[in-house]
């Protein structure tokens, strides 16, 4: 089987099979050395799955991983070494890959390519496999049973079509992947274009690193110590010896070790073979040898502490009187190798050529060798150079050889280095053309409306741009950013990393790397989904949601909105013919992205996208009216996206409230003050004066004061309750202190304590103000009639009615034009934003064009 080292174990405990989860009966079973995979002895001769130890060297596209801060993964298993996962661990954030904080040296850049990067362009429409991790309830696609288990590491899935198979079936599945069902909404990775080489993964799919990045440094530094102590149990038996093992230089300087145990008695080779496996290498052991620590540290310039072992010149024997406890696993040097040469351009049916290499061969001979097997002879050999290629698990490094740079030197060094990374180094054949530098930078948190000429010169003095490679290629006045397009990647991140710690008036900025999104090559029937996520609605439910849609979809379409607001997204999408937008979070948050849309429609080439929503936080009216539900309550991501993708598109109107107040704000100094400035705020719900806005803003008060406990819908409600019962013994008088005029009439105002313009049929939560008796003064209310209904409530217990279902509002009006004079100051919300309303005049129309939503379609709902 590829790659593994299987050696028959006796079983103390019950087993399961890695090739077919079932059980193992019986004491004995085969156990691969390297990467633990355990089968059956009627499995041995099936096992297709490839050993960890060659995972390197079947990678095609080398693409890195991007892991968040550790956390714990329950019922998951260790892709690298098969294990499951009870302490903190890594996991990818675009891919399943899991790890264990000390496995992560040892996987490889084996990641899902979601864009190109400029250098390499290929064709990536071929299934992306990944081993296990499947729910018990998988189905596998070729033989229809289940493929998952809970017990091994089992089974295979598509990490872009998300079709599973067994490990004996996903070979039969044809190799082209089709995106399966979300087809429609996924960006294909072939249309999007991003250079990155000097931005961390975490920069380059906008995901926002949490204050446990440092602690993850030390993790990288410790884990290999800690997890490969955990791993071999020091054994009391004094038959056994517990070694440390370095692999080069570099784990020697970071105190990176790896322990293993072997009878006191055993063989030099035996030891070697040990220490090869401890580091996934399944090379020859003749090739290796292993120095004592303290000879070493003769030979190196840093002195490391030096253990107090005594020095051992003869390494015929591995055991001797006092034995170092700390040894360096080093290849045996050799007069020639054989190397791989990987072609940087797909020649169709070759994945590298071998070639062999002595002390004279450089850089340049080996170009000169493989240039005829690639059948590129007539070509000169300035047009190609070698480069050296390193697929760590978190970056993939590149450094181009200079042409006479002895091959087999290279070999040493990097082998003196680590002998892990030399098994994880590639040399590729490269085609030198000269690649145009573009890195797209949006910065937010700007002066709004300036010229782009003031912009250019608040950069140049803030972030000391440099003009020749650096240019405005869009600017958003009303918001206050501009689009960077930057030339060189260092200046790049310079800018990025400075923009972070840059304060213009009291305001941070804020820096986003946006990838380019090519629209000509987008396929015809394809309309893909910009997903905006709030992860602070909602109990914090939009991690969760995060994760899960940058894995289903391709995370350049997945926007967070704390980083940068909605702005980033649609600038992303400008050039995309057609595509439609998802909202995860309160009614707020779609307020936000609809008040987005609405600046910045005239720029985009699809200008009115549908918007679904996926209600996250307490209210969300517009969610329940859609049908998308009260709130989300861990619906399965995928089964979300499938009903936006068959939801019916409907026209919503939108409402501009215009807020001019004619008295000074209180405090104003000896009372000579101008009144505030005419404030404009869009409306999609309701607009409510009186009690309603004046519990929202003692419940806002609240929350602000202690928003540590409002991270429950259970507790933000008894938070209403209480505030509500404070008010009840108020007197009905608002309508002494304000004036209603509906379509230029005036409107005489019964006695209540509180005014709600409503322009969807839910409000609070879910309660229909308006009611369902027909009237024949009113026509039926509906959300794209160009009309807003007017509805009164007396008090709070009248509100308390309304929301247990009792009773109604009174209805007082229905019209598209109001003016209402304050005599006072009132409380006022909009869709659930309250403030308190300077004495004047508030003006309420329709705004622009009406919206398209997409509401839940019904046969969904039945089923």
């Amino acid at each position: 089987p590829p790659g593994h080292g299987f050696r028959r174990v006796t079983l103390t405990k019950p087993t399961f099979c890695h090739y077919c989860t079932d059980f193992i009966w019986g004491l004995a079973g085969y156990q691969c050395e390297v990467c633990n995979f355990m089968s059956h002895e009627k499995c041995l001769k099936n096992v297709k799955i490839p050993c960890s130890c060659i995972a390197p060297s079947l990678v095609r596209v080398p693409v890195a991983h991007c892991f968040g801060p550790p956390g714990h993964y329950k019922r998951k298993f260790c892709t690298v070494c098969r294990k499951s996962l009870e302490s903190p661990a890594f996991r990818c954030e675009v891919c399943e890959l899991h790890v264990h904080t000390d496995c992560i040296l040892f996987a490889c850049s084996d990641c899902r390519q979601c864009h190109q990067d400029g250098h390499l362009d290929h064709d990536t429409y071929h299934h992306h496999w990944r081993e296990g991790n499947l729910s018990s309830s998988a189905r596998c696609e070729v033989c229809k049973k289940t493929c998952g288990s809970s017990e091994v590491l089992s089974g295979m899935r598509c990490e872009w079509c998300g079709i599973l198979a067994h490990a004996a079936c996903y070979i039969i599945v044809t190799p082209e992947c089709t995106f399966g069902r979300l087809r429609n909404m996924i960006l294909p990775p072939s249309c999007v274009q991003l250079f990155s080489r000097n931005f961390s993964k975490l920069h380059c799919f906008r995901i926002s690193e949490n204050l446990q990045t440092e602690s993850e440094e030390d993790d990288d530094v410790d884990g290999s110590t800690q997890g490969s102590a955990k791993d071999v149990q020091i054994s009391t038996d004094s038959s056994k010896q517990t070694l440390k093992i370095f692999d080069g230089n570099d784990a020697v300087k970071r105190n990176q070790f790896r322990l293993i145990s072997v009878p006191r008695i055993a063989k030099n080779e035996e030891v070697v073979e040990a220490a090869l496996r401890a580091y996934y290498i399944n090379d020859d052991q003749q090739e290796y040898e292993l120095q004592t620590f303290t000879q070493q540290v003769l030979l190196s310039d840093d002195v490391i502490n030096r253990n107090d072992a005594a020095e051992d010149s003869n390494l015929g024997s591995v055991f001797r009187e006092s034995v170092p406890e700390a040894w360096i696993i080093r290849a045996k040097p050799k007069d020639e190798e054989v190397i791989r040469i990987y072609p940087a351009w797909l020649k169709v049916g070759m994945a590298y050529v071998s070639l062999r290499v002595n002390k004279d061969s450089t850089a340049q001979t080996v170009i000169k060798e493989v240039l005829p097997l690639l059948g590129r002879q007539t070509e000169c050999l300035q047009n190609f150079k070698l480069v050296e290629v390193l697929m760590g698990s978190k970056q993939v490094q590149r450094m181009v050889l200079d042409n006479q740079e002895p091959i087999l030197n290279r070999f040493k060094d990097i082998r003196k280095t680590s002998i892990r990374q030399m098994n994880q180094t590639r040399f590729y054949i490269v085609e030198n053309s000269k690649s145009i530098v573009q890195v797209n930078l949006f910065v937010g948190g700007l002066p709004p409306q300036l010229s782009p000429e003031e912009y250019t010169n608040i950069l140049k003095e803030e972030l000391a741009i440099k003009t020749n490679v650096v240019s405005v290629s869009h600017v958003y006045q009303a918001q206050g950013a501009v689009v960077l397009q930057i030339s060189c990647f260092s200046e790049a991140e310079r800018i990025y990393m400075l923009v972070k710690d840059t304060v213009i008036n009291d305001k941070p900025l804020n820096a986003v790397v946006i990838p380019e999104v090519m629209a000509s090559k987008i396929p015809q029937n394809c309309c893909p989904l910009l997903v905006f996520v709030n992860p602070k609605s909602g109990g914090l439910k939009g991690r969760d949601l995060l994760y899960s849609f940058r894995k289903l979809l391709n995370p350049h379409q997945v926007f967070e909105l704390t980083n940068g607001g909605p702005l980033p997204g649609f600038h992303t999408f400008s050039k995309v013919p057609s595509f439609r937008v998802l909202v995860c979070g309160g009614d707020g948050t779609v307020g936000w992205v609809l008040g987005a849309l609405e600046e910045i429609r005239h720029k985009l080439v699809c200008s009115e996208p549908s918007v679904a929503i996926l209600p996250l936080g307490t209210g969300n009216d517009l969610g329940r009216v859609l049908r998308w539900g009260a709130g989300y309550s861990g619906e399965d991501p995928y089964s979300i996206l499938v009903s936006v993708d068959e939801a019916d598109d409907v026209l919503m109107d939108r409402w501009t409230i215009l807020l001019d107040a004619e008295e000074p704000a209180e405090g104003a100094e000896n009372g000579i003050a101008e009144p505030e400035p005419p404030k404009i705020v869009q409306m999609n719900n309701y607009c409510g004066l009186g009690i309603d806005a004046e519990l929202s803003l003692d419940f806002h008060h609240a929350r602000e004061e202690e928003p540590g406990k409002f991270n429950s819908r259970f507790h933000n409600k008894g938070v209403y309750v209480k505030v509500g019962l404070q008010k009840i013994s108020h007197t009905r008088n608002l309508h002494k202190d304000i004036k209603l005029q509906v379509d230029q009439h005036e409107v005489e105002l019964p006695s209540i304590e509180g005014l709600i313009f409503i322009n969807i049929p839910s409000w609070g939560s879910g309660a229909d103000l308006w009611g369902s008796d027909s009237d024949n003064r009113f026509e039926k209310p509906r959300i794209d009639d160009g009309l807003l209904e007017v509805v009164g409530v007396t008090g709070v217990v009248h509100m308390g009615q309304v929301q247990g279902g009792f009773r109604s509002g009174i209805r007082i009006a229905q019209g598209s034009y109001f003016r209402v004079t304050l005599l006072k100051p009132i409380p006022v919300q909009v869709d659930g934003e309250p403030w308190i309303q300077a004495p004047g005049q508030i003006i309420i129309s329709a705004a622009g064009p009406k919206v398209h939503m997409l509401k839940k379609s019904k046969q969904k709902q039945k089923k």
